[in-house]
């Protein structure tokens, strides 16, 4: 199904998909409707007339041309591979995992087969079919590195440990010089609980890198200290990377209620809806999605563009600050919010000393101040940075904080903030308020 030099569609397929890519949506669809005229059995047709239909915001319209594509040549693999992407793109993940496995049968040498298969798996949450499939690329292609590196924090992620730190060990000696390396070396001996095994990598990073925060946060960690905060650059990439799958991750995947429980308690206190709300972390935006239209104005603050993208789609908030939510706070004039909300920032912000006092000097009289952490032992430390890399509080020394601030009154409520693999992950929301 391959195009030729001697295909007589090839010149209407590469001239199609060239202006798909080029976003003449217009004049493709006549470039393939005159193939389809000359050629109407030929499956390359309608696989593209998917991709068009995408583009174009029709996504039926791209499952009806790809299932086409599909039955016109079953065995196909390009064909089947769209199919799958497609499906794992509109988080129909059980039928894309199934499609993926058949092309990869069809096709086990092929390298871009290989890449889409690993994509969809990394979608759908299959931790264990995507490090089946990476150990199959590596048998192709051994020793390379954007395999092992995936591969490596996948059996972190899988919970083998000792298999992902011998692997990031093996790519540390190959690429002594790549960042990359030994952060992931130092992210597994973390994620491991053994911290202190990694400590050449850290040295490693600030030598190659001496004044870059991340560097100087791992090393931290390494060193047993809890650093106040993890740096910008981590948040963004690890949230940059997941926006287009967060929804369907954490509120059907880990069943992650929170912004609806907080919504329903902001919504009675606050009925007539007549408030101005900051987002600290807005992520999605499913704080706003709970809360729905408001009378007065909805304002996001997160350091991930991607992840507020997503939230601008819903068409609630008045505006958003791709800002550190420390610089945020910090440059807000005082007084203008009935609510200041941090909805699990503070597991990823660490340190709430300084973002505090701000809440309470941005709230109007009467405002509420709203937050979620992960509970730290209560004989232990006011803040622990945990195995899985989010810091987690002292309830006790959050109360005192928001006491010693000048809230009015300070409320507690246990919850379950989501579930993983099946088991809550128990934590505390805090509401304080200004005093009138």
């Amino acid at each position: 199904m391959s195009a030729t030099a001697t295909d007589p569609n090839l010149q209407h397929l590469t001239k199609a998909r060239e202006q798909i890519s080029q976003g003449d949506l217009k004049n493709a669809a006549l470039t393939l409707n005159k193939a389809n005229r000359q050629w109407p059995q030929d499956p390359r047709v309608f696989m593209l007339g998917a991709l068009l239909a995408e583009k174009s915001g029709n996504v039926q319209g791209a499952f009806d041309a790809l299932r086409k594509s599909v039955a016109l040549a079953p065995d196909w693999g390009p064909g089947l591979l769209e199919l799958a992407l497609l499906l794992a793109r509109q988080n129909q993940f059980k039928e894309a995992v199934e499609t993926a496995e058949k092309v990869a049968a069809l096709e086990p040498k092929n390298l871009q087969v290989l890449a889409g298969v690993i994509d969809i798996a990394h979608r759908a949450g299959h931790t264990e079919m995507a490090i089946r499939h990476l150990r199959r690329g590596l048998e192709l292609v051994p020793g390379d590195l954007s395999l092992s590196r995936l591969l490596a924090r996948d059996l972190s992620n899988q919970g083998e440990h000792a298999a992902s730190v011998a692997l990031w060990t093996e790519l540390v000696a190959a690429h002594p010089g790549d960042t990359s390396v030994h952060m992931g070396r130092i992210r597994a001996c973390i994620a491991a609980g053994e911290p202190a095994q990694a400590q050449a990598n850290a040295e490693a990073l600030l030598a190659i890198a001496p004044d870059d925060p991340v560097a100087r946060y791992y090393d931290q960690c390494t060193r047993g200290e809890t650093p106040q905060r993890q740096p910008v650059a981590l948040v963004q990439e690890l949230f940059d990377g997941m926006a287009s799958l967060y929804d369907q991750h954490v509120v059907r995947g880990l069943r992650y209620q929170l912004p609806k429980q907080v919504a329903e308690q902001l919504l009675a206190h606050y009925p007539d809806r007549n408030i101005n709300v900051l987002d600290l972390g807005c992520g999605t935006g499913l704080l706003g999605v709970s809360l729905g239209p408001l009378q007065g104005h909805l304002i996001g603050v997160d350091v991930s563009r991607p992840m507020i993208e997503q939230a601008a789609r819903h068409n609630l908030y008045s505006r958003f600050h791709t800002v550190d939510m420390h610089d945020a706070l910090r440059e807000t004039p005082e007084g203008l919010y009935q609510v200041v909300a941090a909805l699990d920032l503070f597991s990823y912000a660490g340190s709430l000393t300084e973002a505090i006092p701000h809440a309470l000097r941005l709230l109007a009289p009467g405002g509420t101040f709203v937050v979620s952490c992960e509970p730290a032992a209560e004989d232990g430390a006011d803040m622990v940075l945990q195995t899985n890399g989010r810091y987690a509080h002292k309830l006790s020394h959050v109360k005192v904080q928001c006491q010693a601030a000048g809230f009015a009154s300070v409320d507690v409520q246990d919850t379950v903030l989501w579930y993983e693999n099946n088991e809550p992950v128990h934590g505390f929301v805090v509401t304080a308020r200004k005093a009138t």
